[in-house]
């Protein structure tokens, strides 16, 4: 166990409640932080989630619109070019089961429907049946919808926000010196260049991370401190699912309380912006899962892209017994 700090951890939350800016060696002590403080930390995240968000948790699903066939080879995915695990690949599902998808999304009581395509960004085709549900969805539905496509143009991204599309994401993944160790087929600049363009398009930007993949402490509050700078709106925090089949499939599970201190981290740093726990949550936090809302306002329901999730009715029971409130409409 690591020795007690016994830090003015109320400090942190007052500092993050009126934006101040952290040093460096203050985001790096959260995450060093002894077990034995762990549920001051995240009181104090909790009264910053409070501040901002009171006690509704935003819900997301997934669904996957087009699977494997990805020329990329990013190590934690199992829908690579490097990947040999045993998953589904097919083309652009239609129109007919985006719809459905966005329905089963209202049924969940998600209120953003996340349309999420493997590969290194969309083809004209691909773009078309995306914008041809989304129009329709925007019609007859009230959902935030959000757009996971890949590298966009300008001119790709400003037809998405013309036909409905709120917010596209493009996560960071991990910090700009650790990126060539996850993947070179594209870079770490990319994907800044790619919010920005969804920004520039009126999209609100959504990036996140994936923790786990063998990067340091300091790497995670660059991280943290990078999204910040980005000002993404929404902040997936992804923990490693390690799937057989991938290069990163002999990494270890992150620890369910250094999961938690990642999110505290992330919260102080980035006080005001959706902080949601994303792919992995179930494997890595376990047991402690509902201590993750008290930092994090935000939560994927239903199956990842080619993982399973638990069950819908779990996550509502989970946040019923929080004596947290589900936000229905995200709009």
């Amino acid at each position: 166990m690591k020795q007690s700090i016994c830090l003015d951890w109320k400090g942190y939350s007052q500092k993050a409640i009126t934006k101040e800016e952290f040093t460096q060696e203050e985001a790096m002590k959260v995450l060093q932080a002894p077990d034995d403080e762990l549920l001051l930390v995240m009181n104090e995240a909790f009264r910053v989630r409070k501040h901002f968000f009171g006690k509704k948790v935003k819900l997301n699903m997934i669904i996957n619109a087009k699977s494997g066939l990805c020329p990329e080879d990013c190590g934690y995915c199992s829908q690579s070019i490097v990947s040999n695990a045993p998953v589904s690949k097919y083309t652009m599902l239609d129109k007919e089961t985006l719809l459905a998808g966005a329905q089963e999304a209202m049924n969940r009581k998600a209120g953003t429907y996340c349309i999420v395509a493997s590969g290194r960004g969309p083809t004209e085709k691909e773009l078309g049946q995306v914008i041809e549900a989304v129009k329709e969805i925007r019609e007859t539905m009230p959902l935030k919808i959000c757009a996971c496509l890949g590298i966009l143009s300008d001119e790709q991204a400003t037809r998405l926000k013309d036909s409905g599309v709120h917010r596209y994401n493009h996560n960071l993944n991990t910090s700009r010196n650790h990126y060539e160790a996850i993947t070179t087929t594209h870079t770490y600049d990319q994907r800044v260049q790619t919010v920005d363009t969804a920004k520039r398009a009126g999209m609100s930007p959504c990036a996140g991370v994936i923790i786990g993949m063998g990067e340091s402490d300091e790497e995670i509050v660059e991280m943290a401190f990078a999204l910040r700078n980005l000002d993404a709106d929404s902040i997936p925090i992804n923990f490693l699912n390690a799937i057989p089949g991938t290069p990163l499939e002999d990494k270890g599970r992150t620890p369910a309380m250094k999961a938690l201190r990642v999110l505290a981290l992330f919260r102080f740093i980035c006080p005001d912006k959706e902080i949601r726990v994303a792919g992995g949550r179930e494997v890595n936090l376990r047991t402690l899962q509902p201590l993750s809302l008290y930092a994090a306002n935000s939560l994927f329901v239903g199956d990842y892209l080619t993982t399973p999730g638990q069950e819908i009715t779990t996550d509502h029971q989970m946040i019923e017994d929080l004596g947290f409130e589900i936000e229905l409409c995200a709009l």
